[in-house]
């Protein structure tokens, strides 16, 4: 059974990955496994089984709620946009509760209090995140990718940038893709790959395989990267990291609504229904993100 949870946590993974403003990161850190995610990353090679244990049910629901969610993410986000950004936010709020409790466990066993540092690691990460959702990026609707050696090795450095951004918590990797340039080239890639899969097109499958392979391998090197300085930072300054996220998790929300420009759904003739759809959404989400969150993962 926990193995079925894993699969669903990294749905939600995959799904929040898709969504400009929102951070796998964050998700992982509200569903509860971001630490267990860190670690079967960093020691894959010296304890593979117990690793693969918690990789590999999240790797399984992480791919299914990409390519499930890549099909719907355009109409929810064209159509009802502020219930979908509403539900998110009530997904990253959910884990909140949890992550204050890490915190405040990591204060107790360095035997400190909240000091200024932490306050202003907090505020720092915090405008990190506000400051990231304000940036208007030209060009960010570049909806097909030209296959050439030039792009194959500009798209392993997206994904290498993109990857160490999708496991900061609070920092959404698709919108920096967004930001790059490239978030709907490789959004029609992913869909066009298993459009092409389908119909068995091959041309069509050599295409987006040229585009998302490299993508993929920089992704990796990105996750692997990262992974290994937040272990360092949880090891050695564990309540500092967790004011740091706090800040980049709170400040989701902001980057969620401005993003997907979800309160333009208050003017229209919709918003009544949408605002008591997005609450009540919201309120199931933060459910389910901290019953997730509570739930324990594979041994």
């Amino acid at each position: 059974m926990s193995y079925i949870w894993m699969i669903l946590k990294g749905m939600l993974m995959g799904i929040a990955n898709i969504i400009p403003g929102v951070s796998g990161g964050t998700m992982a850190v509200s569903l509860g496994i971001y630490d267990d995610l860190i670690y079967s990353i960093t020691h894959l090679a010296k304890n593979w089984k117990k690793s693969m244990r918690i990789l590999l049910p999240l790797g399984v629901g992480l791919v299914l709620g990409i390519i499930g969610f890549s099909y719907l993410i355009e109409v929810l986000l064209s159509q009802y946009t502020l219930p979908t950004a509403l539900a998110f936010i009530g997904l990253i709020l959910g884990g909140i509760p949890i992550l204050i409790k890490s915190f405040l466990l990591a204060l107790r066993q360095d035997k400190k209090n909240i000091s200024f540092s932490h306050i202003a690691l907090f505020l720092v990460f915090f405008a990190l995140v506000v400051g990231l959702a304000l940036i208007q990026a030209e060009g960010n609707t570049m909806s097909t990718i030209t296959l050439s050696f030039g792009s194959i090795i500009k798209m392993f450095f997206v994904g290498v940038i993109a990857s160490a951004t999708m496991v900061v918590p609070g920092v959404s990797g698709s919108l920096v893709l967004m930001v790059l340039g490239y978030y709907y080239g490789i959004l029609n890639s992913v869909t066009g790959f298993f459009s092409a899969l389908t119909s068995m097109n091959i041309e069509q499958l050599l295409h987006y395989t040229g585009i998302l392979f490299p993508f993929g391998i920089g992704v990796l090197a990105g996750i692997f990267l990262i992974s290994k300085l937040i272990e360092y930072l949880f090891k050695n300054q564990p309540a500092l990291t967790y004011s740091g996220i706090l800040g980049l998790v709170l400040a989701s929300p902001f980057a969620i609504l401005y993003n997907t420009n979800a309160l333009a759904d208050l003017q229209s003739s919709n918003a009544v229904l949408f605002l008591i759809l997005g609450l009540l959404f919201a309120g199931l989400c933060f459910l389910l993100t901290y019953y997730l969150g509570k739930t324990e993962d594979p041994a």
